[in-house]
């Protein structure tokens, strides 16, 4: 009896330890293609059917497909008709993929040059190290209106579903108000209103999102381990002493596409909202315990006018 008490007690610990490991990470293209078998098929292709697809792995070994109409992908061709998203087997997709054509897009404004007068990395920046800007970092000072370019990368973490917030989460946090989500949901329609794998967070909390307040009007995000972009434009919010006399407005591109125009923020997002808005402040590239790496970051300050 002691023996099978000891049994259960030493299985419960080492079931709790095993609960507590977390998930293996990938933040190399090679190591990600020799370690894990499924990320050779995570992307978007060309079917022969000239039917667009999208391809993520799920974390019970099956896959996500997302198939688009033969126009191209959310924001790059596609008219909005519906698109079918699947759970379906490592089997099925590498049947399907026979004879597909990969599409390996790249954003159009990677490698953007920083005009003379930007801030720039590394010396406008903390949390630096050889040419990566890492989550956690922020600006050294406080910046008024600004346009903005930065570059992200999000890891591979196939152990966590599209949508999962554990999934590459970061995000470009304005004065500790305003958040642009970055996040792995590669491959999820936001345009649909089901789903076939059960999300796991509010689709506001996805990649482009305006954190908990605005989806991104398209799904811009690529596949984790490739290099994006955005590319934002603020105006800061106005004050007459104390009081706002106008509100900050926003112009967000993923990717070389608009997913948010000139939209006025009337207050923060998520927990933003429950912080005083202020006319300048630093930009935040938030740290949620995943390694997302940000490269060719800059600022240039603009007037802090709204228009």
């Amino acid at each position: 009896m002691k023996f099978i008490q000891t049994f259960i007690i030493f299985s419960c610990i080492a079931s709790a330890q095993a609960e507590k490991t977390p998930p293996p990470i990938w933040t190399d293209v090679e190591k990600a293609t020799k370690e894990h078998p499924a990320f050779r098929l995570l992307g978007e292709y060309k079917l022969k059917d000239n039917t667009h697809a999208q391809v993520a792995p799920l974390k019970d070994s099956q896959f996500l497909i997302t198939l688009y109409d033969l126009k191209g992908f959310q924001g790059r061709g596609w008219q909005g008709q519906h698109a079918q998203s699947k759970v379906v087997t490592q089997a099925y997709i590498e049947k399907t993929l026979k004879g597909s054509d990969r599409i390996t897009y790249t954003s159009p404004t990677i490698g953007k040059k920083a005009p003379a007068n930007a801030i720039t990395m590394p010396d406008g920046f903390t949390n630096v190290k050889d040419g990566i800007l890492w989550a956690g970092g922020k600006t050294k000072k406080d910046i008024s209106s600004f346009k903005m370019h930065l570059e992200f990368q999000l890891p591979y973490k196939p152990h966590r579903n599209p949508s999962n917030q554990d999934k590459g989460n970061s995000g470009i946090y304005i004065y500790n108000n305003y958040e642009v989500q970055v996040l792995d949901s590669f491959g999820l329609d936001y345009s649909a209103k089901e789903f076939p794998i059960k999300t796991e967070s509010h689709p506001k909390q996805w990649c482009g999102c305006l954190y908990k307040m605005k989806m991104a009007d398209a799904n811009m995000c690529l596949p984790a381990l490739t290099w994006q972009t955005y590319d934002i434009e603020f105006t800061a919010p106005k004050f007459e002493g104390d009081k706002k006399v106008k509100n900050a407005i926003l112009t967000v591109y993923h990717n070389g596409v608009k997913i948010h125009d000139k939209f006025e923020l009337k207050t923060g997002t998520g927990a933003g909202a429950r912080r005083k808005q202020v006319a300048k402040g630093p930009i935040i590239f938030q740290d949620h315990g995943n390694p997302t790496a940000y490269r060719n970051v800059w600022i240039v300050e603009t007037d802090n006018v709204n228009k």
